[in-house]
């Protein structure tokens, strides 16, 4: 058995004066069977009375309604959820923006704590990245990130002037360490927020795995 538990009521600073939770729950489709009816909302909900404090979905996981919704109902109070969702898509200005709102109006929220661009998707990444600039200056996202962005891309961000990122949300765990990736957004000042970092289950019978799960 562990020694410890994750003390979830640790935070990590993010660059732009916010701050992080240690852990949340990613509640993805693709970890979803197609006749798991209800799968989203029975996971948020058991994460929340769990003392989970981060819930991750995103527009294209189509669950963002269901989630706001187990939100509303764990009587939780707003700013006791770390709420983060994404842009599949970066395809401009005007784009974002309407696809940020129908994401508001889905969660049923007035802002949310994070707001990714969730691959580097289109062409259009600067003028989307300036429209997460309007929307944190606005407030209606507390903090703005990008998610699988590689060096060469934040490399972009830079080199065109952008304000750097708080967040770049990667697959990162013990058989995939990034360490080049890490050390860059640890010298820029970016957070690292891993996803799938228990592997998507595929290696949790592994003996190094379960050396460190018993240690």
């Amino acid at each position: 058995m562990a020694k410890e538990c994750v003390d979830l009521t640790l935070k990590y600073p993010l660059n732009d004066g916010n701050f992080i939770p240690v852990l949340g729950l990613g509640v993805s489709t693709y970890t979803m069977s197609k006749d798991d009816v209800g799968g989203t909302s029975r996971s948020v909900s058991i994460a929340l009375k769990q003392g989970y404090p981060m819930i991750d979905t995103a527009e294209i996981y189509k669950n963002e309604e269901e989630v706001g919704q187990e939100i509303k109902k764990s009587n939780l109070r707003r700013e006791h959820v770390y709420v983060v969702t994404k842009l599949w898509e970066q395809n401009g200005y005007e784009y974002c923006l309407k696809a940020f709102d129908a994401s508001l109006k889905r969660l049923d929220m007035d802002y949310v704590d994070l707001y990714l661009m969730h691959a580097p998707i289109g062409d259009h990444l600067l003028e989307t990245y300036d429209a997460f600039l309007e929307l944190k200056e606005k407030g209606l996202a507390k903090s703005i990130g990008v998610s699988n962005f590689n060096i060469a891309m934040l490399e972009g961000l830079r080199k065109a002037g952008k304000p750097t990122p708080a967040v770049n949300q990667i697959e990162i765990h013990p058989y995939m360490r990034r360490d080049e990736l890490v050390q860059y957004c640890r010298d820029h000042g970016i957070h690292v927020t891993a996803f799938s970092p228990l592997t998507k289950g595929k290696k949790l019978k592994e003996p190094d795995m379960i050396t460190m799960a018993e240690t």
